[in-house]
């Protein structure tokens, strides 16, 4: 699968109720679990003895889990979950009816601790999964897990220019959330029956579309 090396494949299926057997697991994420996934497997263990790659500085592994769906969808909490309980990073391939997704968390250090703690999923769309936009590059494993984040973002990150990820994703975080600002001054505007309110969430509206602009 991926055309990935053979020395990284491991095809161990995992039990889905490892994931939540903790006591702590909500019954709503329980049910997330028991009604979304059929199956959970490791595909491929990707880490210095395994590929030919030096070690990362903050990356020491790259799991490939490969997550069969009952239908299309998987809440973003499952994800999160199964990210928690394993300390290294992973590359998720959701399966449903022959077609795959990959997603990928940009994942950083948490603060005070040696764990590590997901800022944003990326995604790519339902596809062959020959088609899937990842293959390893670079000669590290700091290096091959930034490109996988690249590949499956794609326009969500080519465009911000920066050669540092951390600085690529924080301007996508900010984008986004102006864009959640934008919108929301949009709807305010519609429902403003005063004229001069109008003129002044415009106002508004034009800064912030000008800040949206800037970081494309």
């Amino acid at each position: 699968m991926l055309n990935l090396p053979k020395s990284t494949e491991f095809n161990k299926r995992i039990p889905k109720q490892k994931f939540y057997e903790n006591l702590s697991v909500t019954p709503a994420l329980k049910k997330s679990f028991t009604e979304q996934i059929r199956t959970i497997w490791w595909r491929n263990k990707i880490a210095v003895s395994t590929a030919n790659l030096a070690p990362g500085k903050t990356v020491t592994e790259l799991e490939v889990l490969e997550i069969c769906l009952n239908r299309p969808s998987l809440d973003e909490t499952v994800l999160l979950q199964i990210d928690r309980e394993i300390p290294y990073h992973i590359l998720f391939l959701l399966e449903h009816e022959g077609k795959y997704q990959a997603w990928i968390g940009y994942k950083e250090a948490a603060s005070g601790s040696t764990a590590f703690q997901v800022r944003q999923y990326y995604h790519t769309q339902w596809m062959d999964v020959e088609l899937l936009p990842l293959k390893i590059e670079g000669l590290s494993m700091d290096a091959v897990y930034e490109n996988f984040v690249r590949q499956i973002a794609g326009e969500s990150l080519a465009s911000s220019g920066e050669k540092d990820l951390q600085d690529s994703v924080e301007r996508d975080l900010r984008r986004k959330q102006l864009q959640k600002q934008i919108t929301a001054l949009e709807n305010k505007i519609r429902k403003e029956k005063q004229l001069n309110r109008q003129v002044e969430l415009n106002t508004e509206l034009k800064a912030l579309k000008k800040q949206s602009e800037e970081l494309l």
